[in-house]
């Protein structure tokens, strides 16, 4: 797997899928060494299950841990720290990834009892945790999903649960953006396996998540976020952050140059449950035959950012189709491939929101 590639699978077995896309990235034979440290970084930000899109879902660090216990990894660690205030063990016990750390026989980490480093880092003084830079290989689980203060957060933002809980607070002092990027240059992350299944819309704890039912990996941590931003519907460059990281050379921004993966091309059509809160709200704009989780979570997220600039007032409701129940039909307004005899029509198995949110804007 090159550093610009961006590997993706989708389905709702998790725990497969998992092993499915390690195996196509060659994760293995990346790591190399069977006696190296390994450190698994996911993201346990509040107590609260994996379906509320603000945690890793505990199956990726199942399939993740059977994976390099079956190609010969044995010294492995999961390590994290919960956002201040809150207990990393109840996060743990009630995210699910504490029974499987226990089920595999692998130590888990409270990063929140760890001593700080003090490491310096583009002018920045940094205090990280010991046991982070002691591992010889880093994987990072972070999950897709929107952040009231950044707007999105995902790999490079995630390695704040490898700080102690008073530089947490100073980064929020520095505006969080810089000492972020920073710290992503004195952590490297070896490989990415973010959680894209179901983040939260807007909010870091959780609450309104987007069912997209897909697993992607990543060698960039900066080619990662700026993927989730496009994701999202945003830019990279609007995030602050992303931005910064590529001009310290963690990585690069560069979308339209990375080379999409699909492990499983043509995706799977699970089905959802129907949409709550404010995602509901949103949802009230489509007519959706069996689409894939990954079309229409788009979709819900350039609706989104359409919603938060004011431009949905006066909108017709269910006039935007979506969907494989839409092969080979006529309409007026169409996303992804399946609507591809739409008068208007987005093409993409599926389209980034970014891109959803330029075409609406254009022809709805």
């Amino acid at each position: 797997m090159e550093k610009r590639d961006i590997c993706t699978i989708q389905g709702k077995d998790y725990f497969r899928m998992t092993l499915e896309l390690l195996a196509a990235c060659g994760l293995a034979e990346d790591i190399g060494d069977r006696k190296k440290k390994i450190g698994i970084k996911p993201n346990l930000v509040v107590p609260a299950p994996a379906s509320g899109g603000a945690s890793t879902h505990p199956e990726l660090a199942d399939g993740l841990i059977t994976y390099l216990k079956e190609n010969g990894f044995g010294d492995i660690t999961v390590m994290e720290s919960a956002w201040v205030g809150a207990s990393t063990m109840e996060a743990a016990q009630k995210n699910g990834i504490l029974e499987v750390c226990r089920r595999h026989g692998v130590p888990f980490a409270d990063m929140k009892k760890e001593p700080g480093v003090t490491c310096r880092a583009e002018g920045l003084e940094l205090h990280v945790c010991r046991k982070a830079l002691e591992m010889d290989y880093l994987i990072n689980l972070p999950v897709v999903k929107g952040h009231g203060q950044t707007k999105v957060t995902c790999a490079l933002k995630n390695y704040k649960g490898l700080i102690p809980d008073a530089e947490k607070r100073r980064f929020h002092a520095l505006g969080l953006h810089r000492p972020i990027a920073c710290l992503n240059t004195v952590l490297r992350q070896d490989f990415i396996l973010a959680d894209n299944i179901c983040g939260d819309l807007d909010f870091e704890e959780g609450g309104n998540p987007v069912a997209m039912d897909r697993i992607l990996a990543f060698k960039d941590p900066v080619l990662c976020d700026s993927f989730a931003a496009e994701t999202m519907g945003y830019r990279p460059e609007e995030i602050e952050y992303i931005r910064l990281a590529s001009e310290l050379g963690v990585g690069s921004m560069d979308t339209a140059s990375a080379r999409i993966r699909p492990v499983r091309p043509e995706g799977e059509n699970p089905g959802k449950a129907a949409p709550r809160g404010r995602v509901g709200r949103l949802a009230k704009y489509v007519e959706q035959r069996e689409a894939c989780s990954a079309c229409y979570g788009s979709l819900i997220y350039a609706l989104d950012r359409l919603d938060r600039r004011g431009l949905l007032k006066d909108r017709a409701e269910r006039s935007i189709a979506v969907g494989q129940g839409f092969q080979g039909k006529s309409g007026a307004l169409g996303i992804g491939n399946c609507t591809r005899c739409f008068e208007k029509n987005l093409r993409g198995c599926p389209p980034k929101a970014v891109d959803v949110v330029k075409f609406l804007e254009e022809n709805w």
